[in-house]
């Protein structure tokens, strides 16, 4: 199953919810479904908490809120994931991607189940010199250990991904990053240029 974590409260992009911010005239969460989806058999879920409603217009999967308290950041949304994953038939992985990142590459979940195969347990996405930990695949074996950490009051994606051990598949960062992470309006800017500049 893909996941598209939309949880954050996007201070830096002013607030609100940052994948529905436009980008070409197409918000950032249908850029990222339309790359993730054709690598899901499981279909896609986003992790968001409040009204669901908002998002019907460009999103036609569950929308997933936190199970756990106090909004701990995207590992609840990675444990929703996991969670919802677990109770359909067949899915052994969840596939998570920022709901920030429009340039995702389409050989990101192939590319990850590649390098999970080398036997640990997580597999995350690199590009350049720099981990993308909420880029990553998880298995959904991995749920109650999560919970756990979570009730704990850990909220480190990292440190819960150091706990277990992870393999990692690296993309090149040139041309163009794909998972470039659209933080500030002047992202949103230089991807607009970025765009405009391609064939």
């Amino acid at each position: 199953m893909g996941l598209i974590l939309a949880g954050g409260l996007s201070r830096r992009m002013g607030g609100g919810d940052k994948p529905l911010r436009t980008l070409s005239g197409r918000t950032l969460l249908a850029r990222v479904a339309e790359r993730l989806a054709p690598q899901c058999g499981g279909g896609l879920a986003l992790s968001a908490n409040g009204d669901p409603a908002r998002f019907r217009s460009v999103f036609a999967g569950p929308v997933l809120p936190d199970t756990v308290p106090d909004h701990p950041g995207p590992l609840a949304g990675i444990l929703a994931g996991m969670e919802a994953a677990a109770a359909l038939s067949g899915l052994t992985h969840v596939a998570s991607v920022p709901g920030d990142a429009p340039f995702l590459p389409h050989d990101f979940v192939a590319r990850l189940a590649a390098a999970a195969a080398e036997g640990k347990p997580i597999a995350l996405a690199a590009s350049g010199e720099r981990r993308h930990f909420t880029s990553a695949l998880w298995p959904v074996a991995l749920r109650a250990d999560l919970r756990d950490w979570l009730t704990r009051g850990e909220r480190r994606v990292g440190g819960f991904i150091e706990r277990h051990g992870a393999a990692v598949a690296i993309w090149p960062a040139e041309p163009l990053d794909p998972f470039l992470n659209l933080n500030a309006p002047e992202d949103l800017a230089a991807a607009e240029a970025l765009l405009a500049r391609r064939p």
